[in-house]
């Protein structure tokens, strides 16, 4: 904690180091939740406070979940726009067949088939 000019405490954002970033996001690889025995080893080993793994892996998971519903979102997309690809290319091959000439030989299921596209 530290002091304003008016004697109010304010609290200072932590800077963590490289190498507990580092085991933190190990860590998170492994298990996106912390019981309290492991967030207390954890803490104690990073020489951190159990509050502020806490809150760094609250955090963490906020942004792994926005990142997981963008990456959908754009899976999503992708495949939306290559089913209608699909579809407008079965769609065209269907017209092709509507436009040939009938095969006088052809079988009736065919004829059948065409005719009910038609109507």
């Amino acid at each position: 904690m530290v002091l304003d000019k008016d004697g109010k405490k304010t609290h200072s954002r932590p800077t963590f180091s490289g190498q507990q970033i580092f085991a933190l996001e190990k860590t998170f690889e492994q298990t996106k939740y912390l019981a309290g025995p492991e967030r207390a080893r954890l803490a104690y080993s990073l020489g951190m406070t159990e509050s502020q793994v806490k809150v760094w892996f609250q955090n963490r998971r906020t942004k792994w979940r926005k990142r997981h519903a963008a990456e959908m979102a754009s899976a999503k997309k992708k495949h939306d726009s290559e089913t209608e690809k699909l579809k407008e290319s079965s769609d065209n091959e269907e017209d092709d067949e509507y436009n040939k000439p009938l095969d006088p030989n052809s079988d009736d299921e065919k004829i059948t088939r065409l005719l009910k596209k038609h109507k």
